[in-house]
């Protein structure tokens, strides 16, 4: 059940409007001093500590001012951090330390604060981890990746550590210079296929802006549950939001009822067998499961994805969804750039058993013109 809810918790692929900063490295507190300068005069205190300390949100802050972790400098104090590296003791030191005032009080500028800055499972969570990364491209400005299934991509709640950011934090240094280690896009934990990171933050804002516009080509290939005929292609426009009914899952939804957001995929089947069908799914906006949702609600769920309403599979321990093909123009370069992932080892043992062979390497790249 917590890998159903951790799926839910990870970012969606578009948003990326809030990127996360890195916070402390180590289990103890971290001090820090910070000031307040005169362009924060007058507004809220949560609000200027907010500018001061990126890495924490406003409602953390907020935490923490009422815990008693933000203290303020009298004028003419010497160095706190000085004086703890010398070996004071730091409750005598803190002791002489008024508390900062409330969330709402007003920042004055000169003001100087010190800081306990205690770490939080979120903050822990962006650690380098060093992992095996199947690189399929790289340039100055990105790389393109192969996810194995069973690899979550972002911490979340549940999956802390062990993500494919940890992993990039330790594979290149760079990578705590930009927001999410420069991660665009995601996958589900258990599909697997090729992704697109930045490595500076100039390419990741370039690459999120074509996210955004469609010009990102990402091409799947699922095998569903039941006979969907060959050549049969679908054009799938329902909105997506949290399942009303199940909050551990996402379904497809009535907007004048519920809250969620507009979701198109584009559907061919490309072969059929007595019990399942391998179709090729286009992805048009980014929204979480939405292949899964979109295709078990035409009623052809993916293969082993039981949290969708498939059967259970002892041979397949996870959804059989594969994003086989990633394109788009190099953000800097210009140049159209295509790879193109193999079919994996457990999904080819499912397709062998299915009668439903199939290379890859030879779906028409204009099975879906743009």
């Amino acid at each position: 059940m917590m890998d159903k809810i951790t799926q839910l918790n990870e970012p969606p692929e578009e948003d990326f409007s809030d990127p996360t900063s890195l916070g402390p490295r180590g289990e103890e507190s971290e001090w820090r001093e910070v000031v307040v300068g005169e362009d924060l005069h007058g507004k809220r205190l949560d609000v200027a500590l907010g500018e001061l300390l990126p890495e924490f949100s406003r409602s953390y802050l907020q935490t923490m001012l009422a815990q008693g972790q933000i203290h303020q400098l009298p004028m003419g104090f010497t160095d706190p951090l000085t004086r703890l590296e010398e070996g004071g003791p730091e409750a005598q030191l803190l002791a002489q330390l008024p508390l900062a005032g409330k969330a709402s009080a007003k920042a004055r500028a000169g003001t100087r604060f010190w800081v306990e800055m205690r770490p939080t499972e979120q903050s822990l969570a962006f650690i380098p981890e060093p992992m095996d990364i199947q690189v399929v491209y790289e340039d100055d400005h990105l790389r393109v990746i192969d996810k194995p299934a069973g690899l979550v991509v972002h911490p979340a709640p549940g999956h802390w550590r062990g993500t494919l950011l940890n992993g990039l934090l330790a594979f290149d240094e760079a990578a705590r210079f930009v927001p999410r280690a420069g991660i665009v896009h995601r996958l589900d934990k258990d599909t697997s296929g090729l992704m697109v990171v930045a490595r500076t933050r100039e390419c990741m804002d370039r690459l999120v802006a074509m996210i955004a516009q469609r010009s990102v080509k990402r091409e799947y290939m699922a095998v569903v549950q039941g006979v969907w005929s060959e050549g049969a292609r679908r054009e799938i426009h329902q909105s997506i939001g949290r399942d009303p009914k199940s909050r551990t899952k996402m379904s497809v939804v009535d907007l004048s009822k519920d809250s969620g957001k507009l979701a198109h995929t584009s559907c061919v089947s490309v072969m059929s067998a007595l019990a399942a069908s391998l179709v090729y799914c286009q992805l048009h906006t980014g929204r979480t499961h939405q292949i899964r949702v979109h295709v078990a609600h035409e009623g052809y769920p993916i293969w082993a994805d039981t949290l969708y309403g498939a059967r259970a599979q002892s041979s397949l321990a996870r959804q059989a969804l594969h994003a086989f093909r990633l394109s788009f123009e190099h953000p800097f370069g210009g140049e159209r750039l295509s790879w193109t992932s193999s079919w994996p080892l457990d999904l080819r043992d499912c397709t062998d058993q299915l009668g439903l062979s199939y290379n890859l390497n030879l779906t028409p790249r204009d099975l879906i013109p743009d």
